[in-house]
């Protein structure tokens, strides 16, 4: 990959890309960036295109018109005796029914609000009570938090069927209490057969908890038809906004363990000399609640639902099915797999590229076409580095906003790139890389 130097910048081509052939799936859904547009290099804008959605996703347009209907009775909840209270109150309430509901909870499971995924998975870590096994394939959010009651890597192989049967030789070798594994992979979009995984965690004692964050935005997860016991994801990859994450599952853990914040709203009572801890979700939701967080989390679900799960399917198929046909055909491109007898995938591809830099793809990706995707090791680095040939990938990700002229502007723009270089010259900063000469005006918020 070459930059080319210059001290007059010259337009890079602002065409839209490729045009999708008649009767190629355009966006399932409306999100709130639909038809931004973005400026680029030289001057000029472009309609925003948004591969990143695996980071974080817009949210959903219905999800931003409930939450602007919501928020005047945003107010502090539970204890509260005012008419915006009580709303408050019954408005977080009735997120925790729905998420419930949507992901087939037990009658007796508990649902905690958290911050995120990895908030939720720690929580669950202090939960544990022994050890816990996990695969190499994990992001480091269902990597890390394991260590502090003792965790065992499993080192995953190249069949799927060969790395059930390690995870088996493990759970017998030494009793654990939990096998913790993704839904899906953020790295390869690989999706996991978890029936399979919940019965092999049981057979030897152990629980299984999943990682939902890539899996719940694409595909429905039913706790109780599959035996999962713990669910664990997070609204901003769900078109929600705000931040708020759940942790789903079973009671009898959460319950027994430590609060994982010591503050109001979490004890029945204090003195001086200690506090008496509440049973339920409250034990673990010290402090003033993510209220329009979590509402923003259940309407999304809900939203999701709404779209059908087949519909969602097809439309993620076949466009993963033509952004993968069109890496394949792309020289000196090389598309990342975990396992080779693993067919069923999300629309997420990462690639690395024989030569040049991805960061510099993906910095020119966006300065000069509008395209956002992202490079790095996307926090799986075990995985990435076990996979990989180069020290970094170039990650692309799908969505229910997402269409096939997304998708055929991204191909054209990287063939381009790979091909020939970037038009504009760039600097490797201790940030990235950056052009030399960036003309692009910031929103007035930035």
């Amino acid at each position: 990959m070459t930059s080319i130097a210059s001290t007059v910048p010259v337009a890079a081509p602002a065409a839209p890309g490729a045009v999708a052939r008649p009767g190629a799936p355009g966006a399932l859904a409306e999100l709130v960036d639909a038809g931004l547009e973005v400026p680029v290099l030289g001057g000029g804008r472009v309609r925003h295109v948004n591969l990143d959605v695996a980071a974080s996703a817009p949210a959903l347009s219905s999800v931003a018109a409930h939450v602007a209907a919501v928020l005047p009775y945003y107010a502090s909840v539970h204890r509260g005796t005012g008419y915006a209270s009580q709303a408050s109150t019954a408005l977080l309430e009735d997120a925790r029914v729905g998420v419930a509901r949507h992901v087939g909870a037990r009658l007796d499971d508990q649902v905690v609000f958290t911050r995120n995924t990895t908030d939720a998975l720690n929580l669950l870590a202090g939960a544990v009570p022994g050890e816990t096994v996990v695969l190499d394939v994990e992001h480091h959010a269902n990597l890390l938090p394991w260590e502090r009651g003792g965790r065992r890597v499993v080192v995953a192989h190249r069949s799927f069927a060969a790395t059930l049967d390690a995870l088996a030789t493990e759970l017998a070798r030494r009793p654990a209490a939990l096998l913790s594994v993704t839904g899906a992979s953020n790295l390869t979009g690989e999706v996991l057969p978890l029936d399979v995984l919940s019965d092999l965690a049981h057979s030897h004692g152990a629980r299984l908890a999943v990682d939902a964050a890539q899996l719940l935005p694409h595909r429905r997860v039913d706790l109780e038809a599959s035996g999962i016991d713990f669910l664990a994801f997070s609204g901003h990859k769900a078109y929600a906004p705000f931040g708020a994450g759940a942790l789903v599952g079973r009671a009898d853990w959460l319950d027994a363990a430590p609060a994982h914040l010591a503050g109001g709203g979490a004890v029945e009572a204090v003195t001086v000399d200690g506090a008496s801890w509440k049973t339920g979700p409250e034990r673990h939701e010290a402090g003033t609640p993510n209220v329009v967080g979590a509402a923003a989390l259940a309407r999304a679900l809900v939203e999701l639902e709404r779209l059908g799960d087949d519909a969602r399917r097809a439309h993620e198929a076949a466009l993963a099915a033509r952004l993968h046909d069109g890496l394949t055909a792309q020289p000196g491109v090389r598309v990342l797999r975990g396992f080779a007898d693993l067919d069923d995938r999300l629309g997420i591809a990462t690639i690395e590229l024989e030569r040049g830099s991805v960061g510099l793809v993906a910095a020119a990706l966006a300065a000069e076409h509008g395209i956002s995707v992202r490079a790095g090791r996307f926090c799986a680095h075990p995985f990435f580095d076990r996979l990989a040939t180069r020290a970094n990938g170039l990650r692309v990700s799908l969505g229910a906003g997402s269409s096939a002229d997304d998708v055929d502007r991204f191909l054209d723009a990287l063939a381009r790139l790979v091909a020939d270089g970037p038009v504009f010259a760039y600097d490797r900063t201790p940030a990235g890389w950056c052009p030399r000469t960036d003309d692009r005006l910031r929103p007035s918020f930035a």
